[in-house]
């Protein structure tokens, strides 16, 4: 599986209909949506579909055709990032229509080619479950900690200073644990 964590955007015009794609993280899909909604106030469609994992890392899916026919958008939009392995993802596609029809497969054919064409456009990386873990140390320890999360890729979400310092931190699975082995010496894992 794959992931993306910059806001990609490709237009696509098909018989003067603009589809403005918009790839983004689906952490910020609801924030990007409503920003959307605000800054193209004539645009006929906005169609969506995301992947994201869910607690349980079961895969949710949904996909809305926003007013087009039934099943020529949203679901094409979907099927795009499945076949991409896409995960945590969202596309949103703004639709401005050009005046002429252009029947169930041809939106089926422009929806599927307007989110091809961002995903294409997009830098992707491999998607690695991740493990959060609280850990406490001395004062004295704090640079060795810093110097090893970065080696090893782990993400410091945050730093308490108080008795002693406690991290917590963030890393795919592999990484957390050859980083607790490198440092185990100096930790007290919570």
């Amino acid at each position: 599986m794959q992931y993306i964590k910059e806001h990609t955007t490709t237009t696509l015009e098909v018989k003067q209909s603009k589809f403005i794609a918009h790839l983004i993280p689906y952490d910020i899909y609801e924030t990007t949506l409503k920003t959307l909604k605000e800054e193209h106030p004539k645009a006929r469609h906005f169609v969506t579909a995301f992947r994201y994992l869910n607690e349980y890392d079961q895969v949710v899916e949904h996909s809305s055709d926003d007013g087009e026919p039934s099943g020529t958008s949203g679901k094409p939009s979907l099927m795009v990032l499945q076949g991409k392995e896409c995960i945590n993802i969202a596309v949103i596609i703004v639709r401005y229509f050009g005046g002429t029809k252009l029947g169930t497969g041809g939106l089926v054919r422009a929806y599927s080619d307007a989110v091809n064409m961002v995903v294409e456009a997009s830098e992707f990386y491999i998607y690695k479950k991740e493990t959060y873990k609280s850990i406490e140390l001395e004062y004295s320890d704090v640079r060795f900690i810093d110097y090893e999360c970065e080696i090893f890729g782990v993400t410091i979400l945050e730093k308490i200073f108080d008795k002693k310092v406690m991290y917590n931190i963030k890393a795919d699975v592999e990484s957390m644990e050859k980083f607790l082995e490198k440092v185990q010496r100096v930790i007290v894992t919570l």
